[in-house]
């Protein structure tokens, strides 16, 4: 029950899709299309952006607006299919948006580039990790700002070197966002022998059987890749069960799903080690807390959704300034590549983003990346004591 609970609070859609008003603002509004996966496979990550990009959107608004002028979103779902990707931008495209957030899964988002070229808009996608989805083709438009997985690679292989991990198995989930991701992320990982790799049901409602070959191939270490939400949670339940006492990593997902860490058996998170991008001592995540606490509620858990969300929103204010308005979308895409140094509200307190002609990925170094680990609550407690990755510049 509290597996299916999880499942429909991710995919409802319908909490914190209150429609931003125009505040202060006075103008014609700018509108913004938004293609928000509220009812598929990416829900558990998307809504929590979604909710956050209209929270930024209203404070702007509260504010004066951009250029005196309201933003407006207009907001269709996709559901990360790519097969539906291009109608659900030429809808966008119809309501007015001259400029788009794609907060998708990234197989959704990647299918969206030609359509993209084809329509003349640019667009951010806040939560993207996968570098192909800011490489050529069909490029030009497009632009991510959290760092990839060719970074992540890095970092896993710097963290299983340092804890002696050279045989890893794989407990994935069958989403094609996940197929895409661990494709991209497998590539970059020759520092570890992968042993066996298992895959499960989104919906699934057992992983004993595939579990139980992970625990026969007798791997060092277990990475599970999902979208996260209910099969992260039984593929955490069933792994700490099973295969005690096997170090466990993750991807970015778990720690990013506060409402997943709830549903979790007691202690079945405690030694979990995943991908981070959020740190308590960057000063203008500090102020997102606050804002997102007053908002939501003392207890509200930042994500890094919330602050690449928040981040996507304020490029975009940057940009419509510097452009000087949203109807000429070659100056628009020009001003977005002009932004330099952005001090982003992720990653640790010197952590910037810049853009460019080409480079559409916005992150400067790899300070946006760290590695968390779960304690016996269930809940982050910190930084990995045994690896953490170097930053420079």
């Amino acid at each position: 029950m509290a597996l299916t609970a999880l499942a429909l609070a991710g995919c409802g859609g319908k909490t914190g899709d209150e429609k931003p008003s125009n505040g202060t603002a006075t103008g014609a509004p700018i509108i913004i299309g938004m293609d928000e996966d509220s009812t598929g496979p990416g829900a558990s990550y998307s809504t929590i952006a979604g909710k956050t990009i209209r929270l930024a959107v209203q404070d702007i608004n509260n504010k004066g607006g951009v250029l005196g002028r309201p933003l407006q979103l207009v907001v269709e779902n996709d559901e990360s299919d790519p097969t539906k990707v291009p109608a659900v931008l030429q809808k966008l495209s119809s309501q007015g948006a001259k400029v788009l957030l794609l907060q998708s899964g990234s197989a959704a988002v990647a299918q969206a580039k030609p359509t993209l070229t084809q329509l003349g808009l640019p667009a951010i996608a806040p939560t993207g990790v996968t570098a192909t989805l800011v490489a050529p083709p069909d490029n030009e438009l497009i632009y991510m700002l959290a760092n990839t997985t060719k970074d992540w690679a890095d970092v896993y292989c710097g963290a299983f070197k340092a804890a002696g991990i050279s045989k890893l198995g794989v407990l994935t989930d069958d989403t094609t966002t996940i197929a895409g991701l661990d494709k991209a992320l497998f590539a970059g990982m020759g520092c570890v022998e992968f042993v066996a790799t298992e895959k499960g049901a989104t919906n699934a409602s057992d992983l004993s059987a595939q579990v139980a070959r992970l625990k026969n191939a007798k791997p060092d270490a277990v990475l599970v890749t999902s979208v996260g939400g209910a099969f992260e949670v039984l593929a955490q339940n069933t792994l700490a069960s099973q295969m005690t006492g096997t170090k466990r990593f993750s991807l970015a997902s778990i720690g990013n799903q506060p409402a997943s860490w709830k549903l979790a058996a007691p202690g079945a998170l405690n030694g979990l080690i995943f991908m981070g991008s959020i740190n308590s001592e960057n000063p203008r995540t500090q102020a997102l807390v606050k804002l997102l606490q007053d908002k939501n509620g003392k207890d509200y858990d930042i994500t890094a959704y919330d602050a690449q969300a928040w981040d996507a929103v304020q490029l975009l204010k940057q940009a419509i300034e510097k452009a000087g308005g949203v109807d000429d979308s070659k100056k628009l895409n020009e001003a977005i590549q002009s932004i330099k140094g952005y001090q982003a509200t992720f990653g640790q307190s010197n952590f910037t983003l810049s853009f460019g002609a080409d480079k559409h990925l916005g992150a400067d170094g790899p300070c946006g990346l760290s590695l968390v680990e779960f304690g016996s609550d269930n809940k982050p407690k910190g930084p990995w004591a045994t690896y953490q990755p170097p930053c420079s510049k």
